[in-house]
């Protein structure tokens, strides 16, 4: 136990410029407060000790302002900033080197029983706001944008924005559609777009707008031909 706390001071220190002893990291960092008093009352939940660790999650949420559910899984080396506001609901699980941050919600979707809260995979970072709903998982190296709301699984080392979220992808040079990319780099922006197995009415518009042009592109060069 002891040096999975030296982990957390540590990584306190590794993300957070703001920190300039352990004394003051102890006494005054909440999040750092939140996850270590949520180690003991997960211990306590495994041990049949509900009222007990219902208790110590009750009192953290009223010093610091976190909500973590003593049954929540949470890997080492989790970081929250600032804090204010977070809420990690029961069958959350969260895995290694996880960074989030003020306002993050992990909640459910539903009032059933069993697994409803996201699964989020190492490294992965949370902004500030986001919304992350339902039985999903996050994949390893996901990034989420401040204020996204996501309700849909994402693969590894995915950006996701937006309400509702979505994948944000930068276009390769090797873009099969070859048309829309000269298209958009013509009229002067970079298309973004989501995975090809995800739809997103955003992108599919933009497509839409670079087709259109493209065909009138093509119209206009025959009657400057004629």
């Amino acid at each position: 136990m002891f040096s999975i706390i030296k982990e957390e001071i540590d990584v306190v220190f590794e993300r957070d410029p703001a920190a300039r002893s352990i004394l003051e990291t102890i006494f005054t960092c909440s999040g750092f407060q939140a996850i270590v008093i949520h180690r003991f009352s997960h211990w306590l939940w495994h041990k049949r000790l509900y009222l007990s660790a219902r208790l110590m999650a009750h009192f953290t949420r009223f010093m610091t302002g976190i909500e973590i559910h003593p049954a929540a899984r949470i890997g080492r080396r989790f970081f929250i900033d600032h804090g204010m506001g977070i809420v990690i609901g029961e069958t959350s699980e969260i895995g290694h080197d996880v960074s989030i941050y003020h306002g993050v919600t992990l909640g459910g979707t539903t009032w059933n029983k069993g697994k409803r809260h996201p699964t989020l995979g190492d490294n992965v970072v949370i902004g500030a706001g986001a919304k992350v709903l339902g039985p999903i998982t996050i994949g390893a190296g996901t990034r989420v944008g401040c204020n996204a709301v996501v309700v849909k699984e994402t693969p590894p080392n995915a950006t996701v924005v937006g309400v509702p979220g979505r994948i944000v992808v930068k276009r390769k040079e090797e873009d099969k559609n070859t048309q829309r990319a000269a298209m958009a780099k013509k009229i002067g922006f970079t298309a973004y777009a989501e995975s090809k197995d995800m739809p997103d009415p955003v992108q599919n518009g933009l497509d839409s707008v670079l087709d259109h042009l493209h065909k009138l592109e093509k119209e206009l060069e025959a009657l400057k031909k004629k």
